[in-house]
């Protein structure tokens, strides 16, 4: 529907006004959204930042009371080492977190990406199989029954959020 004033979808699709370079320049960038690689670097990316914030605040979260007895060696330091052993353990713990998150982030959604392509369908089975690989795969350090575990409770995460997504808007 076109609307005089207000620029929308015209004859090229949403493309109206712009040159044949930029209409090639948004069907490369559309094209390379929709690929496997480019899902999963961006994931892994999207992961690190968000698992770096995640990390960073619950870093700041977790210091002992003064009454513990790490508390007490900290307390015992003048305030500068206190904040400077503090920023250090937040960091190392914040970017622990970034790299499980991306990992995490990566693994699913480039696996599920290929599933996705391999079988032709973008519906629920492709997410709980990705959530089982991902969580079999992060598991399997631990032994077979923890990538068992790992898998039952990822592809089981996976499924209720996606069936969530996928519920008709009111």
């Amino acid at each position: 529907m076109n609307i005089p004033g207000i620029p929308g979808r015209g004859a090229n699709g949403g493309n109206a006004g712009m040159s044949d370079q930029e209409q090639l320049m948004v069907k490369s960038m559309q094209a390379a959204m929709e690929s496997c690689p480019a899902k999963t670097v961006l994931a892994g990316g999207m992961g690190f930042a968000l698992g770096g914030m995640f990390g960073l605040f619950m870093s700041s979260m977790s210091y002992d009371t003064p009454l513990s007895p790490q508390g007490q060696q900290l307390a015992d330091l003048p305030m500068r080492e206190q904040l400077r052993k503090g920023f250090k353990d937040m960091g190392s713990r914040s970017y622990s977190s970034a790299k499980n998150f991306a990992m995490v982030g990566a693994i699913f959604s480039g696996t599920e990406c290929c599933i996705e392509g391999y079988r032709g369908k973008n519906d629920l089975k492709n997410g709980v199989a990705a959530g089982c690989i991902t969580g079999g795969v992060l598991g399997a350090k631990a032994g077979p029954q923890a990538a068992a575990v790992g898998c039952a409770g990822f592809a089981a995460f996976s499924a209720a959020i996606d069936y969530y997504m996928r519920l008709p808007s009111d």
